[in-house]
Formats: C-alpha cells, structure tokens, sequence
C-alpha cells in the first residue's frame, strides 16, 4: 500500500540533503580518478553542490527556521544551525573563488562535506523531530513554500550563470 501522509518540510529538506550527500560522494570518486576529464566533472560538481547548498540554506532561513523560532521555545539549535550555514556560505565563497588547478580546491569541498553531514546530522536527530511535534506548525503547507521559493531561486541563479 502506498504512503498516503503527504511529504512535510522535513520530508523535502532531508531529500536535498541526500542529493547533496550523493553529490559529495560522487566528487570524492572523481577526486581520486585518473580520467582525464575528472578535473572538469569535479569543477562542475563543485559549481552544483555549492548552488544547491546556496538556495537550500536559503529556503531554511527565510521560511523554515522563523517558523520554528515562532512555534518552540528553545531557539538553541537554529542558533547554531544558523551559525553553521554561515561558515558552510564562507567555504562555499572560497571554493566558487578557486581556480580549479587549486590544489586545495578538493580538500576545501571535502571539508564543506563533512561540515554538512554533521548540520544533517543535528537537523535530522534533534531539528525536524521537534519541528514535527510542534503543534503550531503545517509542514504540509511549509513545504510547498520551500519548494516554490526553491524552483524561483534556482531559476534566478541559472538565469545569472
């Protein structure tokens, strides 16, 4: 029988992590590649992990975290969260900045990975759990907010590419 509780917030921001978490996985392959073309898969792959952590961490902080600020009393956790998504914005700034031929370019997107699965970490156990028992909030409808607001940012930064 198929689910028929309707994906919530959590639901679609989970999903981006796990694409992002693929692409990751699929950069660290290429990193260790001999192919010739790894160089420029990698600096592609770099360009769209850095783009879909970009509007991610957008989407939460324009819709997802005030509406959770406004329904639990204990903010903590969205204060570092968003802590988190500033330093992951400063290593995504620099990995966009970087020549390719930058040695350091891999070990900066490997850090930015491992930064990101611990934010995941922390939104999947501790966030969306006290999001999902938050009377106050409609994560049905809150999702459909952040995949709208998503499709236009993305739109936006494929338009200026």
């Amino acid at each position: 029988m198929p689910n028929s509780t309707p994906k919530d917030a959590c639901a679609l921001l989970d999903s981006d992590h796990r694409a992002v978490k693929k692409m990751f996985k699929q950069y660290e392959e290429l990193a260790s590649s001999k192919a010739r073309d790894a160089g420029a898969r990698k600096a592609e792959l770099a360009k769209e992990i850095c783009t879909q952590l970009t509007v991610h961490a957008q989407i939460e902080e324009e819709i997802f975290y005030p509406a959770l600020r406004e329904a639990l009393r204990d903010t903590e956790l969205l204060d570092e969260a968003e802590v988190e998504h500033q330093t992951a914005k400063d290593l995504i700034a620099q990995i966009e900045a970087m020549e390719d031929s930058q040695e350091i370019h891999d070990a900066k997107v490997k850090v930015l990975g491992e930064y990101i699965d611990h934010h995941v970490k922390e939104e999947r156990n501790e966030i969306f759990p006290k999001a999902r028992a938050a009377r106050k909030l409609d994560l049905v409808g809150m999702r459909d907010r952040l995949e709208a607001r998503k499709e236009e940012l993305l739109d936006e930064l494929t338009a200026a590419a």
